[in-house]
């Protein structure tokens, strides 16, 4: 697994301390400058290609009653985005990403994970690389989202399975359940959790699904050789990347999260991942809304690191 680049962040925190401005004045911009040093291997990372990525899919476990919205949707969002009206295209457009959907098989769910696997470890391996072969070898930073009805049910399964706990932990209203809905995901979760006991990552995406979280997995995985770093977006695209650490506890180590999701299981999973998000604005859209929302902040942390005078150059002190 490549390394953290600590020379080069090393020569970027000598930059930030003589830059115009107390030390350590700029709190987090500074602290993710620094991050985004030692991951791309220079003490002046620029961004000039970012990639952001949607990954589709389809899951069976709606037919539990799971959902507000029919699986059609799933496929109307697709187009949408590729229609350019989505929130995601906007924020991608301002923040500067270059966005690409990626559907996959989104006519052929898979199977109901409370009645037995949801992907052959085939499937899984298929979507996984996917993921990877959708990830831009050239990007400077990679922003990921997902769009799937059902999968916030999929996603607290992967969680509880992941990082333990019961499923009344880890579900949440996703687009909208409540009520008899909202207990029926629960049941739902609470069924699979019982029935499957997978060890590894791809043991977890096998038991639970989706191919879109698979291939989230699999685009972590490709950008981690590639040294590109990661910007997760909320619950469902972090309970997908956590799934990996199953198999290596230092698998997200190049990964920001954007944001902390309005649905109740993120701030849970964020903790137990030991990160701190970027950004807290009660956001639950999913779709790499959240990410991108952070990615301007991160093009601010950059911006201030590359282009600020140093007390030399300023001629002060």
């Amino acid at each position: 697994m490549t390394n953290f680049d600590q020379e080069a962040a090393d020569a970027a925190q000598a930059r930030q301390d003589s830059l115009t401005k107390p030390q350590g004045s700029l709190g987090r911009l500074e602290e993710l400058a620094i991050f985004m040093a030692g991951w791309r291997g220079t003490s002046r990372p620029t961004m000039d290609r970012t990639q952001a990525i949607i990954f589709a899919g389809n899951h069976g476990v709606v037919a539990r009653g799971i959902t507000p919205f029919p699986a059609s949707v799933t496929q109307a969002m697709v187009q949408n985005y590729r229609n350019g009206g989505a929130a995601i295209n906007q924020i991608c457009k301002v923040a500067g990403a270059d966005l690409q959907v990626v559907a996959l098989d989104l006519d052929r769910p898979t199977a109901d994970f409370t009645a037995g696997p949801a992907m052959t470890p085939t499937e899984v391996q298929q979507a996984m690389d996917a993921g990877a072969q959708a990830v831009d070898p050239t990007a400077d930073i990679l922003l990921l989202g997902e769009m799937g009805i059902g999968n916030s049910t999929i996603a607290a399964a992967q969680a509880a399975a992941s990082m333990g706990g019961r499923a009344e932990d880890w579900v949440g209203p996703g687009t909208g359940a409540k009520g008899p809905m909202l207990q029926a995901k629960i049941a739902a979760v609470a069924e699979g959790l019982a029935l499957h006991s997978p060890k590894t990552a791809h043991e977890t995406l096998s038991a639970f699904g989706g191919r879109e979280q698979a291939a989230i997995c699999g685009a972590i995985l490709r950008a981690r050789e590639l040294r590109i770093p990661v910007m997760l977006d909320g619950f469902i695209c972090c309970a997908a990347a956590a799934v990996l650490t199953r198999d290596d506890p230092q698998a997200l180590e190049h990964c920001l999260i954007g944001h902390v999701s309005a649905e109740p299981g993120h701030k849970r999973l964020i903790a137990a991942l030991g990160k701190q998000p970027i950004l807290s604005l009660d956001m639950r859209l999913g779709e790499g809304s959240g990410a991108g929302v952070a990615l301007l902040v991160l093009r601010a942390a950059l911006e201030c690191h590359n282009g600020m005078a140093t007390f030399a150059e300023a001629g002060i002190g």
